[in-house]
């Protein structure tokens, strides 16, 4: 006997005997998120929480004898609405919201044929939804003087600015930049960064967090007195989960651009922080069609799992 599923909702059983007596079919859709965290091979903080939780029987009575199967291949479609505001799906290093399909067959010997299906929820975030204000431009500046007599050395200035302040998987971030070198200290480097930052909560606290960085760019030397211009710099956004996962309580997904200044001395870097919205659905025009802008290219792939992001955690 094998219990297996079929492509969309439909449950397969088939016989491998001439015939095959069962006392249940039951069926569990379980959609769950959890925070896993281990310390040298041993669990230190677990949380969990529950989106699904739905069983019923597809086949068999309780307190009635078994059923007689036929050979052969037996399907049971079912059906199954999902409630709204699931949270999207999602596997992390140290958690996940994941959704599974699961059946179990009984034979009257007390045998058990289990199997289980995975399938993917995505949670929409549509852009034209959320605050008008994160279709417009926005931007950052800072003033900052470095060395220890930074009285004697004048400041650095930096002003930085994003085309919006949310994105979709395949679009590209356009950024501007000028910065004013016054003070006495070449600037070695500077560089805009898309990052990611997820944070695990378990019970009510954040437990772990850890930063990406996705995509970079760079620009080389400033020297005393000159100035640097960024002009429509695009940041292409890879296949990225949305921000926050919306219905989620223990993982938090937060998207931002930083723009860095790298002083050619020992000095720490500066950074200007610009957040931003990562969503599903893009921003429209007035008469309802995509505002696709050039070079935008939508990703095929459903952003799970990304195993290649694994070696470029920053902290």
């Amino acid at each position: 006997m094998r219990c297996t599923f079929g492509s969309g909702p439909l449950l397969r059983l088939t016989s491998i005997f001439s015939f095959a007596y069962v006392t249940g079919l039951h069926f569990h859709v379980v959609g769950e998120g959890v925070v896993r965290i281990r310390r040298h091979g041993h669990e230190r903080v677990y949380d969990k929480e529950n989106y699904i939780d739905f069983r019923m029987r597809l086949l068999g009575e309780p307190g009635q004898g078994a059923v007689l199967l036929s050979p052969g291949i037996h399907s049971f479609p079912f059906k199954l609405g999902l409630p709204l505001g699931l949270p999207s799906t999602f596997l992390g290093k140290h958690g996940w919201v994941q959704y599974f399909c699961k059946a179990a067959l009984r034979e009257p010997n007390g045998l058990t044929h289990k199997n289980q299906q995975v399938f993917i929820v995505m949670n929409p975030i549509d852009l034209n939804l959320e605050p008008p204000i994160i279709a417009q431009p926005f931007q950052c500046e800072i003033e900052h003087r470095f060395g220890l007599n930074c009285m004697k050395s004048g400041p650095v200035i930096c002003r930085v600015s994003l085309d919006r302040g949310g994105y979709i998987p395949g679009e590209t971030i356009t950024i501007n930049a000028t910065l004013i070198n016054h003070s006495k200290i070449t600037i070695k480097e500077t560089k805009a960064a898309l990052t990611e930052t997820i944070q695990y909560m378990a019970r009510g606290k954040v437990v772990q967090s850890e930063t990406r960085e996705l995509v970079s760019l760079r620009r080389g030397k400033v020297r005393t007195h000159d100035t640097d211009e960024w002009v429509n710099e695009q940041i292409y956004v890879p296949p990225l989960p949305p921000t926050n996962l919306r219905g989620c309580h223990l993982i938090r997904i937060q998207y931002d651009v930083y723009f860095v200044i790298q002083p050619s001395n020992l000095e720490k870097e500066v950074k200007l922080q610009l957040p931003i919205m990562m969503a599903t659905y893009p921003f429209r025009g007035s008469e309802g069609t995509l505002r696709r802008k050039q070079g935008t290219h939508y990703p095929s792939s459903l952003p799970i799992f990304r195993p290649w992001l694994e070696e470029k955690a920053v902290n």
